[in-house]
């Protein structure tokens, strides 16, 4: 099976300026929807109890790196370092565009979600470039062994990876804040209607980006949906874990287990489709294949807690 995943590794998404521009707008577009729900006066009340929202980011900015590097080393050579890689770059980014949505429906506390999502998608200009490095590079040294030949180019430039997070993050969330402050009404108008299209959009982003490959993906698509199953498992049960080892309230339980669950996928394939960050001539195949599945998987375990916490009183 490990030979065969290696095939997964040539796949090539290559966009033209245009195609990357598209792209770039679809995520901007996502992220300042996630701003249009980011009030002052809500995070302001989270800084007053921070308990929650402290446990909220320590579960996404460490555990949950944390629990994806052993992971990978306990699944050792049932993947491929590309593989494992793309589930360092997923555990890297910032709390996913529709966790808000997801925790609404969930009866959580919407308001912690929120301070929480804009927190990491703040902090993502930093944290993103140093998750991925740091256990990126824990990875490549536990393994330098078997694998040193084929993680060895992935050295990232940072400084280029902090200025693409910052235009396609900072921007959109500082728009979004003032339009929510000073355009309330169009803001209530816009909100539903950018949450939907968001989906659609990222859902359009991958569709896009696999087109040529769909054979490929089919072929594969078993063991990837295994693999991003247990991931995004792992991830959700970190945050209930998390939450409930520190008898958080049920609704800041449920928020945390959501925002550690759902990832900002999207960050992770732009990243990897800017050819200043990762060359065209790296074979990454594994790495997209991850962080596109991701994207998809972790909107249908969302919606289906969700589901289940509608049902059920905090």
């Amino acid at each position: 099976m490990y030979e065969e995943l290696l095939a997964l590794d040539p796949v090539r998404i290559n966009f033209s300026a245009s195609g990357m521009n598209i792209i770039n707008i679809i995520l901007s577009f996502i992220m300042f929807g996630v701003a249009l729900d980011i009030k002052t006066g809500v995070l302001l009340q989270i800084f007053r109890q921070p308990k929650s929202y402290l446990i909220g980011l320590i579960s996404q900015l460490v555990a949950l790196p944390l629990v994806t590097f052993l992971l990978i080393i306990l699944l050792g050579n049932n993947i491929t370092p590309t593989m494992a890689m793309g589930m360092i770059l997923v555990a890297s980014c910032p709390g996913g565009n529709i966790s808000n949505f997801i925790s609404s429906l969930s009866k959580a506390n919407t308001e912690l979600s929120v301070g929480l999502t804009a927190t990491t998608t703040l902090l993502a200009t930093i944290t993103t470039p140093f998750n991925f490095a740091f256990w990126g590079g824990l990875y490549v040294n536990y393994t330098s062994k078997h694998a040193s030949h084929v993680l060895q180019p992935l050295i990232i430039d940072n400084a280029q990876m902090f200025e693409t997070v910052f235009i396609l993050l900072g921007i959109p969330l500082i728009l979004g804040i003032v339009c929510a402050k000073y355009l309330t009404m169009l803001t209530q108008m816009l909100r539903k209607p950018i949450q939907i299209l968001s989906i659609v959009f990222f859902v359009a982003m991958i569709v896009l980006a696999f087109a040529n490959n769909f054979n490929l993906f089919l072929k594969y698509i078993y063991f990837v949906f295994a693999i991003v199953f247990i991931h995004n498992f792992l991830a959700l049960f970190t945050g209930f874990g998390l939450a409930t080892l520190f008898k958080l309230p049920h609704a800041d339980r449920r928020s945390i287990t959501i925002e550690t669950g759902i990832q900002n996928s999207g960050l992770g394939l732009v990243l990897l489709f800017n050819p200043k960050i990762f060359p065209p001539n790296l074979a990454l195949g594994g790495m997209l294949f991850i962080t596109a599945w991701w994207g998809v998987w972790h909107i249908v375990s969302g919606l289906s807690l969700a589901a289940y916490w509608h049902r059920k009183q905090c």
